[in-house]
This record gives C-alpha cells, sequence and structure tokens, in this order.
C-alpha cells in the first residue's frame, strides 16, 4: 500500500470513530461536512492521476504518429526513387538493339534491311510502352474538340463548314497511362 492509501484508510477510521462518538446533532454535521471534505479529496487525486495517465497516452500517440509519419515519407521518396526501375529494366533491350542498329548501318548499305530493323526495334519498344500502361489518343481530324484530352495550339479558318469548332489537323499525339492524361494531344482547330 502507498502513503496515500493508508492516509485515506486512517481518516476513514477516523471518520467512523467520530461518528460512533458523535452524540449531538452538531457533531454529527461536522463528520459530515469531514467525509465530504475526505471525499472531495480522494475525487481530487483520481482526477490528477487519470489526467496524468491521459498526458501520458497523448505524448505516446504523438510520438508513434509522428514515427508513423516520417517512416511513410521514408517509404515514399525510395518508391519514387526506384519506381521507374522495372520500366527500365523493360527498355533495356530496345536500347541495346537500336545500338547493335546503328552499328549495322554503318557497315550495311542496304536501305531494305535498315529499314526492317528499325521497325522491329520500334514495335518492340511500342510494345513495352503498351505493357506499362501507355496508350495513344486515337485523335484525327474532324473530331470533336475536348479540352479533357486535346490542346489547342492554334486556331485556323476552318477549310468547311463541318469542321467548324472541331480538330482540323494533329500536330502531336497525345498520350495516357493507366486511362491518366500524361501529355495532351496538340491540335490545330478550326473556326
Amino acid at each position: 500500500m502507498s502513503d496515500k492509501d493508508i492516509k485515506k484508510e486512517q481518516e476513514q477510521e477516523e471518520l467512523q470513530e467520530n461518528t460512533a462518538n458523535a452524540t449531538t446533532e452538531e457533531e454529527l454535521n461536522q463528520v459530515d461536512e469531514t467525509a465530504e471534505e475526505t471525499t472531495a479529496e480522494s475525487q481530487g487525486d483520481n482526477t490528477a492521476v487519470e489526467l496524468a495517465e491521459m498526458k501520458d497516452k497523448f505524448v505516446r500517440l504523438m510520438a508513434e504518429f509522428e514515427n508513423f509519419r516520417r517512416r511513410t515519407a521514408k517509404e515514399r521518396l525510395e518508391l519514387i526513387k526506384t519506381a521507374n526501375q522495372e520500366t527500365m529494366s523493360e527498355l533495356l533491350p530496345v536500347l541495346d538493339d537500336m545500338e547493335r542498329a546503328r552499328q549495322s548501318m554503318e557497315t550495311t548499305k542496304d536501305v531494305d534491311t535498315m529499314l526492317q530493323g528499325l521497325e522491329l526495334v520500334f514495335h518492340k519498344l511500342k510494345h513495352v510502352t503498351v505493357q506499362k500502361g501507355l496508350k495513344p489518343m486515337d485523335t484525327k481530324a474532324g473530331d470533336d474538340f475536348d479540352s479533357d484530352f486535346h490542346e489547342a495550339v492554334t486556331q485556323i479558318p476552318a477549310p468547311s463548314e463541318e469542321l467548324k469548332g472541331k480538330i482540323v489537323d494533329v500536330i502531336e499525339k497525345g498520350y495516357t497511362l493507366n486511362e491518366k492524361v500524361i501529355r495532351f494531344a496538340k491540335v490545330v482547330i478550326g473556326a
């Protein structure tokens, strides 16, 4: 038992003795007041203990949250650094093929063979990008202009009435990566 518990127990025993010995109403009132004071003191002690416990829990929780925040920030930085690793690994064979094609261009004078080699490398590159979720937008002349997918570079007089407010020419293809636009298609609009 702690000193506080012993002190409380002694106070309660004194209170019981005083109650037993009290004969007049005045003495009983004094005993009741003493009992109320003792009860208020013990409630105050309990409240202080609870407050200290809550503060301790709060401080621990804040420290734990701060550690969590630092850990997730560190993990995010690592993820950003290594996010392209898989894509780059997939592109290495394409890079190797491009180097071989350049070397063969120096020795081979046959244009058809060079074109076939470049076509194979282009096909391989396109396959890798499609595997990773990159898709070209299907934008052509005559389509409606949509600012969610297209960027108007310029506006020219429409060659015909049907092309007013529509795409007249596509200057640069647009691309989406996993359904998110990463490059808007650059287009010319008819006025």
